[in-house]
């Protein structure tokens, strides 16, 4: 055992995925810490703002090109 680790309270985890997320047990088990962290709301990224998605639809514009010929999207 290692002396000033952080321990997971497994029993709360569990509450907060198979209750509040409604996850079945294998799905549960399948989650890496950080993905049911990001579940549940602690973590991960802002939300993206307006100017950011414009900031990237201009350094990642749409192309229309041969490759999109015939697809159905204009």
């Amino acid at each position: 055992m290692t002396t000033g680790a952080k321990r997971f309270d497994w029993p709360a985890l569990l509450q907060a995925g198979l209750h509040g997320l409604g996850l079945k047990p294998a799905e549960f088990w399948a989650l890496t810490p950080a993905e049911l962290r990001l579940m549940l709301g602690q973590g991960g990224a802002a939300a993206l703002s307006r100017s950011g998605l414009d900031a990237l639809m201009a350094q990642w514009p749409d192309e229309i090109g041969d490759q999109d010929a015939g697809s159905g999207w204009n």
